[in-house]
């Protein structure tokens, strides 16, 4: 039986694939592919009434710029390879989606149903002490943020740590992003990544000829989507599809098992229902499948892995009956995979695109925290004012009235969830764009994820030629 191709050889290859098809400097395209610094650390954290040393990473992909950005996960799995390569999609994700940074990733080789609330913020706190104390972790040097196993809570016990560390550095609430929205956080950002995800797949269902030759006909509405994980990414994808784009999820897989509706899951409800049975399993409605693997084979028209990487490799890739896989996670199909798919007809959205509406709404709360001011405090009033000016001229113009709730609507100023939703819209519709210009206008670029690598490979190998870092 052949191996299976890891997460970090399937980053490789497709990066390979992509630089091969572009002019730059072999030396160049090497120095971007190449971590620039890896911190691999052990530390000990009494747990109970004993020390456990604790295994972690700090890897800085890309110092094209800085600071370098990427989250933390918290998964005993994690080894140094992984952590490189989810640097390196950092790297070419940011390009991607213009932001200022270059790729970082952090991982703490723990599983956290292990440990108590406690016992994980000792663990949290001690590696941060770690990062400060190699310098890798700052508002201009690198800046983590929640990645799987982690959240808001463990970004706030990141952010007190440094704080105690460097007290009285005025722009420390920016070393960290994905806090507290009462902790210097920003409103949108738990949503992100979900949302994001669902403003890609919009995008891409614009496209009357690629979405006509699916079989389907464009637009998000009625189509059917099956989840597989209900992480962050997982139930926001799901609950923003099913109301602002009128797909129906009628299959959800999560560690329990795997269920099925073809009436359609109600996601809002389901996470309900698990947060009080401790299960997906037995959801009003649904039924169970006698594996949970068998997600992969239900026929749909968006299938969403949005758990970890590798789920969908050439030993079940055959199984799939989607034509379209939205990569909410990162890295979910193998470049074995991958090969597979494509000649099956199956299309590809990738998670270097896909899955960048975290990272964008990041660079939003460092913004507010570099600028100490919450977005739409100075205009929202401004705003507002001029616009019921405006509807006061025309009612008085026209002599017609119109109701209190359509008042309300077309005077209202925009909130700080509101500008950072229409941002990260705005985003991920010009990074859609940009990848398909390379996608139409190359011949030999056959799918997306080929796509969005020469895209980022462009922005970096630009940055490093016109910023002399690379003479």
């Amino acid at each position: 039986m052949n191996k299976q191709a890891s997460f970090f050889e399937s980053v490789s290859r497709n990066f390979d694939n992509a630089a091969v098809l572009t002019k730059y400097p072999k030396g160049l395209l090497s120095q971007i592919k190449a971590a620039n610094a890896v911190y691999q650390m052990r530390f000990p954290v009494k747990i109970g009434n004993k020390y456990e040393v604790i295994e972690a990473f700090r890897v800085q992909h890309s110092h094209h710029r800085l600071p370098t950005k990427g989250g933390i996960r918290y998964s005993h799995y994690v080894d140094q390879q992984e952590v490189e390569a989810l640097a390196a999609l950092m790297t070419y994700k940011c390009a991607l989606v213009d932001v200022p940074f270059g790729g970082a990733k952090g991982g703490v080789k723990i599983s956290t149903r292990n440990y108590t609330p406690e016992q994980l913020e000792r663990i949290t706190r001690r590696y941060t002490v770690e990062l400060v104390r190699k310098n890798f972790i700052g508002p201009g040097i690198d800046v983590p943020a929640p990645d799987y196993g982690t959240g808001p809570r463990e970004m706030a016990w990141i952010l007190d740590t440094y704080q105690q560390l460097k007290n009285g550095e005025i722009d420390s609430a920016a070393c960290v992003t994905g806090k507290p929205t009462n902790t210097s956080g920003i409103q949108g950002r738990t949503e992100a990544t979900g949302r994001g995800v669902f403003y890609g797949l919009r995008e891409y269902l614009t496209l009357k000829d690629e979405v006509e030759a699916l079989g389907m006909q464009t637009g998000t509405g009625g189509k059917t989507m099956v989840i597989q994980g209900l992480g962050n990414v997982g139930r926001y994808t799901g609950t923003i599809s099913i109301e602002e784009g009128d797909i129906k999820v009628i299959g959800v897989s999560e560690i329990e098992g795997t269920i099925v509706d073809e009436k359609g899951i109600n996601i809002a409800k389901l996470l309900k229902y698990r947060a009080s049975k401790g299960s997906i399993l037995g959801f009003p409605g649904t039924k169970t499948l006698k594996s949970r693997e068998d997600w992969v084979s239900i026929p749909c028209d968006i299938l969403v892995p949005a758990a970890l990487e590798s789920q969908i490799h050439k030993g079940n890739a055959k199984k799939i009956k989607a034509k379209i896989i939205c990569e909410a996670a990162n890295g979910p199909v193998t470049a074995d995979a991958e090969e597979i798919l494509l000649k099956m007809g199956v299309v590809v959205l990738p998670d270097m695109y896909l899955n960048a509406g975290g990272v964008t709404v990041s660079y939003f709360e460092w913004l507010k925290n570099l600028s100490h001011i919450r977005f739409g405090r100075m205009e929202k009033r401004f705003d507002q004012n001029a616009y019921t000016n405006m509807v006061d001229m025309v009612v008085r113009l026209t002599g017609k009235t119109i109701s209190t709730r359509e008042r309300s609507l077309l005077t209202k100023g925009a909130d700080e969830v509101d500008l950072v939703r229409s941002g990260l819209e705005e985003t991920m519709i010009t990074s859609f764009h940009q990848i398909r210009a390379n996608y139409t206008r190359k011949k030999s670029v056959k799918d997306y994820r080929t796509a969005a690598f020469i895209t980022a490979l462009d922005k970096v190998a630009s940055d490093y030629l016109t910023l002399g870092v690379f003479p």
